[in-house]
Parts: C-alpha cells; sequence; structure tokens
C-alpha cells in the first residue's frame, strides 16, 4: 500500500505478491521500487509510476526458500537476494536483454512445491490456489530468471535475513559499492563486487564470528554499521577499522528494524517498543510505538523541515512520529568575515570541530571515529589516497594516514622528496561549557576569531596544511610527497601512536622531513618557529600498610610505620631546595648556553618587553623562559589516601602523582629508570614495615630541532612572505624572500617550549629525519581552556605557509 507523507492518505494498492512481504528496497539512485516474498520472487516498480517492470526468481533447478531481503547496486545496475537456504544471488539488469528468455513452465507458480505439492495421507494433493491475475499473462512485465551462475550457496551458515550496499570503506577506490549481509549464523559479511563477471560476489571481510545470534536488522551511519540481533543487543561497527566500537542494550525485545537519521538512531523491536540513541550512541528516549504487535520495518524521513519516523508491525498498522525533539539544531552561521578563497576552508573546519573528539571520555569514543572518518572523506575528496590505521586496542582512536603523490621527477633515478606532516584530531574536555560564550562544538566566527573546541589546537593547523597541499596539487605545482599522520591520543599521551606507526613504516614510507604544528606564539603579534621541547615522566608512588586504616588516636604510636609520614620521607628525598632534583646524575647531559641561544634569549625578551613594558626586566624575564624551557622540573601533582575523609584516620594506602619535565639531551627512558632506582633505595633507607611500588605511566623524550637546517630556513622565509607587514626591514633588494639579508633583519622569533608533544621525537628517530615546528595560535588562543580560539588570519596565512614550504623545500 502506498500512503502520502504530506496528507497520510492512502493513494494506492499494489497487488505485489501471494507470499508475505518480507521486504521493501528503494534505490539508491531513485528508480526502483523493489520488493521480496515468501512466495520466492523479487518483484521490481518504477519508483515514479509504481508500475511493475520486473520479475526475478532462480532456475527451477534451485528451490531457494524465502527471499528475506533484497539489495541493489546501482552503479552495477544488479539486484542481490538474500534467500533461506542461507544463498545470495544476483541479478544483472545489462544483461536482461541478451539472455534468453525463461520457458513458462520454468516460472515458480508452473513449478511443483515441495512442500505443498507433495501427496498426503492417501495421495491426495492440496488444491493449487485460483489468481486473481495470472502473472504469466502479465505482458508488460519482463520476466528475467536467474543464471545459476550467479548463486553463492552457504553465504552464510544460516538464513540471510538482511542486506545493504553501501560505498566510500575500500583505500584504493572509495567509490566502489560493497554488499553487506547479515545471517541467522550471527556474522556480518561484506563482499566485493565483480563487474566483470556479472556483479559476482567475493567475501571481502567478516565483522563478528559465526556462533554469535542471529542478525536481523543493519543500518548505516555514517562509516559505522549498525547491527541488531535478539534480546535487544545492538552493535556498533567502524566499517574503516573493522573494530566493535559499542555494544548497546535496548529494552525492546529482538532488534527487528533500525533506522538512521539526523544523528540518531532508533532501534525497534518484538515487543512494540522503540529506543533512540544520540549521535554517541547513548539512549535518550524510549516508548512503545504498538501495543499489540511486533515493530517488523522502520523507516526515517521529512515532510519539509519536519522530520518523522515510521514504524510498521504486525498489528495491522503504520504509525508516524514526529521526532524533531530528538534531532539536533543545526550550527548557526559563521559572523566572521571569509572570502571565496577561504570559504571551504571555513565550511570543512566549522563541520571538524562538531566532532566531540574528546579522546579522554569514553562516551565520545564514536565521535573521534566519526571525527577520524571526517578527515579521511576529506583527503580522499581533495586528492589523497587516505585510510585509518586501527590501534591494536579497540578502545582507542584510529590514525588518519593520508598521502597526496607529487609531480613525477625528470629523472628515472632520483625519488621525490617525502614531507611528513603530524598532528592530532582529539580535542581536550569542554568541561565548564557554561564558561563559554559559545556552544564550545559549535564553532562561532566573532570579531575576526574562530571561536570552538580544538579550532587552535590542533584541527585548524590541520586544515591550513591539508588545503595548502591540495592548493598546490590544483595548480600541479606539488614536487614532494606529502605525507599527513594525523592521531586521535595525542591528549592522553599518544596511547598506542608508537605501535601503530612502527607496524605500518614500510607503507608510510621513507620520510626526508617531519613538520608538525601544535603550540602558539609568545604573544599576538610576532610569529615564532618552535625548536625545542621539553619531556615528560609521569609516575604513581604507592606506598601500603600491613594495617587497615586506623584511627590516630586509639592505634597512634610514636614508633608506628605510617603510610603518609613515608611518602613525605619520601617525596621529601627526591627534591632540594629551589626545585633542586636529587637524582644522582640528572643534570650531568644538559649542556652550558650556547652563544647563539644568548642571542635568541636576548632578542626575544628585547621584542616582547619592547611591545609590552609590563612585562618588566629583560634579564629576570630571560632567567625565567630559561627555566621553562631548558632546564629540567620537578612537581608533585597530588597525594591520595584511603579511607574517609577526616583529621583522625591513620591511612592505610597512600598514592602520590608526580611529573618530571626533561630537557634535551635526557633520556626518558634512562631518567625513569634511574627514578625508580633512587625511590626504591631511599625507601629501603626508611627501614619501615610498609610496602612501595612505583609505576611510570607514561613518558615521552623532550626534542630539540636543528634551526639552522633547510626546513626552518624555508619556513622562516614562508613566515616572512606571508606576514610582510611584520617585517618591514627584511632586505628583499627585489628578489623576495629569497633575496639577501641584511644585517638589521626582522625575523621570526626561534623559540623554546615547556610542554610535550610525544611523538615528535620518536618520529625523529623512527625515520631518521629533521623535525621543524610552525605554531599557527597565539598566546591568547585559551587551547585546553574556556574559550579556545584561532585567529581567521592566523589561519589564512597559516595555510600559505605551509603552501610555501611544501613547494619550495623539496628543491633544497
Amino acid at each position: 500500500q502506498i500512503f502520502g507523507l504530506r496528507t497520510y492518505q492512502k493513494t494506492k494498492t499494489i497487488e505485489a505478491h501471494k507470499g508475505s512481504v518480507l521486504g521493501l528496497c528503494l534505490s539508491q539512485d531513485g528508480r526502483f521500487l523493489v520488493s521480496c516474498a515468501s512466495d520466492r520472487f523479487v518483484n521490481v516498480w518504477d519508483a515514479t509510476t509504481l508500475a511493475k517492470i520486473y520479475s526475478i526468481y532462480p532456475d527451477k533447478e534451485h528451490d531457494i526458500g524465502d527471499i528475506y531481503c533484497v539489495s541493489f547496486a546501482s552503479k552495477l545496475n544488479t539486484f542481490y537476494l538474500g534467500t533461506q537456504n542461507a544463498s545470495i544471488l544476483w541479478y544483472n539488469l545489462n544483461e536482461k536483454d541478451t539472455r534468453p528468455t525463461p520457458l513458462p513452465t520454468s516460472h515458480p507458480y508452473q513449478r511443483e512445491d515441495r512442500f505443498f505439492d507433495s501427496a498426503g495421507p492417501g495421495g491426495v494433493r492440496t488444491p493449487r490456489p485460483e489468481y486473481h491475475k495470472n502473472p504469466l499473462d502479465e505482458t508488460e512485465v519482463q520476466n528475467l530468471q536467474i543464471d545459476k551462475r550467479y548463486i553463492h550457496p552457504f553465504a552464510h551458515f544460516g538464513y540471510v535475513y538482511c542486506m545493504l550496499s553501501l560505498r566510500g570503506i575500500v583505500v584504493d577506490d572509495p567509490d566502489e559499492e560493497i554488499l553487506v549481509s547479515g545471517g541467522g549464523d550471527g556474522s556480518i559479511k561484506l563482499w566485493r563486487l565483480d563487474a566483470r563477471k556479472g556483479g559476482a560476489i567475493k567475501e571481502l571481510f567478516q565483522l563478528g564470528d559465526s556462533t554469535g545470534d542471529s542478525i536481523s536488522s543493519l543500518a548505516l551511519d555514517g562509516t559505522f554499521l549498525i547491527s541488531g540481533t535478539a534480546e535487544g543487543k545492538i552493535k556498533v561497527w567502524d566499517l574503516e577499522t573493522r573494530q566493535l566500537v559499542k555494544n548497546l542494550r535496548a529494552n525492546i525485545g529482538d532488534v527487528l528494524a533500525l533506522s538512521v537519521g539526523e544523528g540518531c538512531l532508533f532501534a525497534a523491536g518484538s515487543s512494540g517498543k522503540v529506543e533512540t540513541f544520540n549521535r554517541q550512541y547513548e539512549r535518550t528516549n524510549s516508548y512503545t510505538a504498538h501495543h499489540h504487535g511486533r515493530i517488523l520495518a522502520s523507516g526515517f524521513s521529512s515532510i519539509g523541515n519536519k522530520p518523522i519516523y515510521i514504524t510498521g508491525a504486525n498489528d495491522n498498522s503504520i504509525n508516524i512520529w514526529d521526532v524533531h525533539d530528538c534531532i539536533s539544531s543545526q550550527p548557526p552561521p559563521l559572523s566572521a568575515t571569509s572570502n571565496g578563497t577561504h570559504q571551504e576552508l571555513v565550511d570543512k573546519f566549522r563541520s571538524f570541530v562538531g566532532y566531540r573528539t574528546v579522546s579522554s571520555l569514553e562516551r565520545c569514543r564514536t565521535d573521534c571515529r566519526r571525527g577520524a572518518s571526517f578527515l579521511r572523506s576529506l583527503f580522499h575528496e581533495l586528492g589523497a589516497v587516505a585510510e585509518l590505521l586501527p590501534l591494536e586496542n579497540p578502545d582507542r582512536n584510529p590514525v588518519v594516514f593520508a598521502t597526496f603523490k607529487g609531480n613525477a621527477t625528470q629523472s628515472e633515478t632520483k625519488a621525490r622528496k617525502r614531507i611528513l606532516f603530524y598532528g592530532h584530531y582529539d580535542v581536550i574536555q569542554a568541561e565548564n561549557e557554561h564558561g563559554w560564550i559559545i556552544d564550545p562544538f559549535r564553532m562561532e566566527g566573532i570579531d575576526e576569531f574562530f571561536y570552538g573546541r580544538g579550532t587552535s589546537d590542533n584541527k585548524g593547523p590541520i586544515l591550513a596544511a591539508i588545503y595548502a597541499v591540495a592548493d598546490l596539487l590544483a595548480e600541479k605545482a606539488l614536487d614532494a610527497d606529502i605525507v599527513f599522520l594525523i592521531e586521535g591520543e595525542e591528549e592522553c599521551g599518544s596511547r598506542g601512536f608508537a605501535p601503530v606507526v612502527q607496524k605500518h613504516k614500510e607503507k608510510i614510507g621513507n620520510i626526508d622531513w617531519i613538520l608538525l604544528s601544535n603550540s602558539y606564539w609568545l604573544d599576538d603579534e610576532v610569529p615564532c618557529l618552535t625548536y625545542g621541547l621539553r619531556g615528560v615522566i609521569h609516575a604513581t608512588l604507592e606506598i601500603a600498610s600491613k594495617n587497615p586504616d586506623l584511627h590516630s588516636g586509639v592505634d597512634g604510636r610514636s614508633q608506628g610505620d605510617e603510610a603518609m609520614k613515608d611518602m613525605i620521607n619520601l617525596l621529601s628525598s627526591i627534591t632540594g631546595l629551589h626545585g633542586k632534583v636529587n637524582l644522582p646524575g640528572f643534570y650531568d647531559p644538559i649542556p652550558e648556553l650556547a652563544d647563539d641561544e644568548i642571542a635568541h634569549y636576548k632578542r626575544i625578551t628585547e621584542t616582547l618587553v619592547s611591545r609590552n613594558p609590563a612585562l618588566g626586566d629583560p634579564q629576570l624575564l630571560t632567567k625565567q623562559l630559561q627555566q621553562k624551557w631548558r632546564e629540567p622540573s620537578l612537581t608533585v601533582h597530588g597525594i591520595e589516601t584511603s579511607g574517609p575523609y577526616n583529621a583522625t584516620i591513620i591511612p592505610r594506602l597512600v598514592k602520590a602523582s608526580i611529573s618530571l619535565r626533561l630537557v634535551p639531551h635526557q633520556e626518558a627512558s634512562k631518567v625513569a629508570e634511574n627514578l625508580e632506582e633512587f625511590l626504591q633505595t631511599r625507601f629501603e633507607d626508611l627501614q619501615t614495615s610498609n610496602s612501595l611500588n612505583v609505576t611510570i605511566d607514561h613518558k615521552a623524550d623532550p626534542w630539540l630541532g636543528d634551526y639552522k637546517n633547510e626546513i626552518y630556513k624555508t619556513l622562516e622565509d614562508g613566515i616572512i612572505n606571508a606576514w610582510p607587514e611584520k617585517f618591514s626591514q627584511y632586505s628583499r633588494n627585489g628578489s623576495g624572500p629569497k633575496g639577501p639579508r641584511s644585517s638589521a633583519i626582522i625575523k621570526p622569533l626561534y623559540i623554546r617550549e615547556g610542554g610535550s608533544i610525544p611523538a615528535i621525537r620518536f618520529l625523529e628517530k623512527e625515520f631518521d629525519a629533521p623535525a621543524a615546528h610552525f605554531p599557527c595560535g597565539q598566546a591568547s588562543d585559551n587551547a585546553h581552556l574556556d574559550n579556545e580560539r584561532l585567529r581567521l588570519v592566523n589561519l589564512y596565512r597559516g595555510r600559505e605557509v605551509f603552501k610555501w614550504v611544501f613547494r619550495e623545500l623539496p628543491s633544497k
């Protein structure tokens, strides 16, 4: 039956099958409405006129049973059938006029049915039904018989209950169509379709094993495949990494229908109930849609701007629901000015920020993967080959790996140079959303700044680099391969990044230079180049007593070994006056201050103080910068105790969290080993009955770049070219940024930083390539704080700098 969505009136009734209709499919190109049923037919209707045009069935030799589902691959012009006898069949419409016309006797209505036409007691047969309209008399309908070559037997070890077709998951051809099938054996299979063999299927990979509950429903949500099984069990699979990312449980009975629309998942079941989930797959609503029936089918659509959800059940009713309250509103348009050259960049920037890619929150795991998939799709759109590299732990976010191929070299023996850009798509949590002037995950442009979580750290710089490469590719001026590694765990210490890079090192290939943009200028005026970062070691110290928590009045003794006292003594042994770290040999690897570095500090402080006299004495400022940038430090972050928090408890267990910030030439692994050995020795000196456990939670090496090499020289020229108004004393002599330099040249400030980026030193060691760091952000960007922002000019000119480097560096 056909209903109009605007009037809800029945407009037409079609006599479709002589058995229960088990599946309906509207082709993605909108040409066909396809039905399948227990009468072993697939009927195809013109979706515009609703005239029946094809009737498809298998040959006489194959008894396939009921046809539970059907899908249409529009690119191949092929129908796929999922059947009761565990087979998948297909028919390619491109062959319909060249194949022999089926004989009337081969029509299923003329065949003997093994069950209904078999002789009963006394040799009596069940009378055949009289059809109101004999299908053989439908001369306007073309009968199409499936060739026995186009049957894949035992596609599953159970009935094939559901199927759908999709695109966008094959790395080498994102436009390739894939068939997905769910079976009674509990497995989901993805099939490649061979156009050269009439659409023949070949298994690509399988999700889940063949021992689970029957897959009764499937739905696609971007690159997530959602499956429904018995007892309300719903699984969410990431098709790009082939990992299970979510297990849901809905109180709806068996999950018989799944629908996705506008960021919401609707699950309907055998109890007649529906549950809805948001884009993080958190349950948002539950209601009874049908009081006296099993929901067998559902769909999502819209009437004008009103979203609707439709359910059909075996109570002989179809219900239509207004679900506008389930749908999140779209972000408002940006008010910051943007010209046509950068408009696409700004639009993609807004979409990218909209993904809550908070790696520290389990509830944001699916949005993290959506953000990764968004990047992968963007790379494809702009001409790169891209894929997601899954981490070993499926609860961790994948690495986006993409390569833009440069122009072919003129020399057959000279390989193209290869530049690696590193970044991260995960962000820190926006904990105090009430402290923001906007929704932190709806980027808005205000007073020439883009506000939103991740705008500066690190989504804006990533997009600036991507579009810089796209510019060169469009101009046919890309003479190097540009490789992108964008991880999703940087804000959690780059968990799993090193192993996945090592695993795929051969695929990533040789690297000549490494570039990143993940920090900020010293103020809002002078562009900077970063050449040094501190490393870090995070450790947890745990001292435990054999006794339980005690009362200090009842059990406190003058000679008692208390865990808190031991912890205080132990911590005081690590550090001395003015923050000195007492580890043996801790300061030995650190070199003295070199003359050229002294000159850097002098220029930095003079520049900053001249612009902001409130900074005070330049010499004091220099000392403060050196203490943060090139001197190591130790911090005690907190102490936790067991037992209730009051003034009378002697805690059984005491934990302390500490960190060591390391500087270049100190090695994190050696310092960590030294720290553990020192703590154990000092603890033994306490002669206590308590026990100590030291855990190294995280470590990252410091990094020191060579600011005199070609990549820094190229970056410097690119910055001067992008911000000519800031470098008025630059002596061009009519030749631009490559011209001779005067002794009075003003150039970007060369700075170091006190923070850490775990991946940078690892990448240098792994690929034996030098790294350079160009910050796009300004001091006032509020990264990791409320109202994070990135200046519009910095985004655009950062794009120019990256374009300059990607164009000029290969010739060095």
